[in-house]
Formats: structure tokens, C-alpha cells, sequence
């Protein structure tokens, strides 16, 4: 199992993805502080390569320290393909409205996780995702449609998510920053997952990108 997971990609391929990661973040950033004039602060992305079995479980170790979450799911389709989940602390759906400035728009008896913070936090990693995926696809000369995003909000994170639907023997690439907002005390997790079908296209488009800049 090792053995074929160092093998999926080289050493220089998961440092273009990593670099291609860095600038398609850098524009989701970029975006959401357009949006609502705040400034994101992202961690380096990192990549790391996985059974499909050992998904749900990593997923869970890297939150692990949030008790309570909410997470905005969305697939994108294209050659690269996959899905794309963002990680938040079940409060951040108040806070945003609060950067947002929405209080005035909610009922002050109103769950935020219900009403308003909900289509808030959704509004938030639909921007988010698009951003980075598209940013990725046009780098990597792709092009993706999406799925409606969803959110599930739940008390811990064993129970947000899913069992992998990969094959038993497939293997995922995990593409992970962290966030988190310069104002507030809002901070979470962007994970890309693909899976095996596309890494063979996924390798072939390194490979043009890093002739490009050759």
C-alpha cells in the first residue's frame, strides 16, 4: 500500500500541485476580501496522498479539535474532479453575520445556524470554493461545473462525515489549508478531495504545466 501511494505522484508533482494550490487559494482569499472587505489569512496547502478507506478518518484527525462544526459540501465535475468541503466551528455562522454587519436582518430570537448564518456560512464557501477550484482549473487548463453546495451542521465531527464512496483500492489526493480571517475569531479548514480517475489526467497536466515555465 505504501509502495503505490508514493508512486501516484512524484516528489516535483506534488510540489507544482502544492505551488498551483498556493495561487488558486490565494485567489479565493482575494475574492471573499472583495466581498465583504475582509482580509483572509491562509496556511501553505498541503497535499497529502491517501487510501480511500484512510479519507474519513484523516479528515476527522485534522478537526478533531473543533467539537462542534459545520460543513459546506459541494462536487465539482471536470476532468479534475472531486469534492470540496470547508470546515467550520458551529458558531462561525453568528460571527459571519457580524463581519457581514446582518444582525439588523435577523430576528433576535433567530438560531443563526437555522436562518440567516446559514445561508451566511453557505454564501461564504460557495465563494470560497469557486474561487479556488476555478482558479485551479484555469492553470491546469480544465474546465468544471458544480454542484448546488449543501451544508450539514451537526454536534461533532464523527457524525459530519461521510464514509468514503471511493473503491476499497482507490486512492485520493487531499488538497488542506487552513483559514482564518484577520478580523473576529473565525478560522477553519478547506480540504480538496479527488479521487483515483483523475489522477492519471492530473499528472499529465503537471507535466504541461511545468513545460510552460521551462
Amino acid at each position: 500500500m505504501d509502495v503505490k501511494k508514493e508512486k501516484i505522484l512524484t516528489d516535483e508533482e506534488v510540489d507544482i500541485l502544492q505551488e498551483i494550490m498556493n495561487i488558486a487559494f490565494g485567489q479565493a482569499a482575494s475574492d471573499l476580501a472583495d466581498v465583504i472587505d475582509i482580509h483572509v489569512i491562509l496556511s501553505v496547502p498541503f497535499v497529502k496522498i491517501l487510501q480511500a478507506p484512510e479519507l474519513p478518518g484523516y479528515i476527522r484527525d485534522e478537526i478533531r479539535d473543533i467539537c462542534n462544526i459545520s460543513i459546506i459540501e459541494q462536487k465539482f465535475l471536470g476532468k479534475f474532479r472531486g469534492n470540496a468541503l470547508m470546515v467550520f466551528p458551529s458558531h462561525a455562522g453568528k460571527e459571519l453575520i457580524a463581519l457581514f454587519g446582518l444582525e439588523e436582518n435577523m430576528h433576535p430570537d433567530a438560531d443563526p445556524a437555522e436562518t440567516l448564518g446559514r445561508e451566511t456560512l453557505m454564501e461564504v464557501g460557495n465563494i470560497m470554493i469557486g474561487a479556488c477550484i476555478g482558479k485551479l482549473s484555469e492553470l491546469l487548463r480544465d474546465s468544471v461545473t458544480y454542484s448546488p453546495p449543501r451544508i450539514i451542521i451537526e454536534n461533532h465531527p464523527c457524525d459530519t462525515i461521510p464514509d468514503s464512496q471511493l473503491a476499497a483500492d482507490d486512492s485520493a489526493i487531499v488538497l488542506k489549508t487552513v483559514f482564518s480571517f484577520d478580523r473576529g475569531s473565525i478560522s477553519g479548514f478547506v480540504f480538496l478531495v479527488t479521487s483515483h480517475e483523475s489522477i492519471q489526467w492530473l499528472k499529465e497536466a503537471l507535466r504541461k504545466f511545468i513545460e510552460r515555465y521551462e
